[in-house]
């Protein structure tokens, strides 16, 4: 399986962007872009210029085909709930854990946020702590309240 990376500059950070050729397989910050290994691709810039929309304010949702293939099935079933939470808005761990059925599973509900391979295609930077608070997020605590400001002023 070859693997497409390339890198998008956004105003809070470098995200690197991988496929396959037929599926998303990961969005996630980085601090240093490794030019060396970037093979671009029409998936490739079709997630990057959905993200720009993004960054630009002109997209809520996106519509890129993820890796079917990825995570545990109660990951997945986590992943895919997250997209339902609208643009602009939050949820608790806890609420999570409740709407997947397993009320009691807050915290693996935040591993799986953790673990989750797309960030901001599938936003787990719109789940908070308890009482609203800012917890947990691969990219930095730095980015999750930038993305979570930029949602509310947009």
């Amino acid at each position: 399986m070859m693997k497409h990376i390339d890198y998008l500059q956004t105003p809070c950070g470098w995200l690197e962007i991988q496929n396959d050729g037929q599926f998303l397989l990961a969005v996630h910050f980085v601090n240093n872009p490794v030019w060396s290994v970037v093979h671009p691709n029409p998936l490739g810039e079709q997630a990057k210029s959905q993200l720009i929309a993004y960054f630009n304010g002109q997209r809520v949702v996106f519509n890129l085909p993820l890796a079917p293939f990825l995570g545990t099935p109660f990951q997945q079933a986590v992943w895919g709930r997250l997209r339902t939470i609208a643009y602009g808005q939050t949820r608790t761990y806890g609420q999570l854990a409740a709407e997947i059925q397993k009320p009691a599973a807050a915290r693996a509900v935040g591993q799986a946020c953790h673990l989750n391979p797309w960030g901001i295609v599938v936003p787990c930077h719109r789940v908070v702590g308890a009482g609203g608070r800012l917890t947990g997020y691969a990219g930095g605590l730095d980015k999750k309240s930038w993305l979570l400001e930029w949602e509310r002023r947009h």
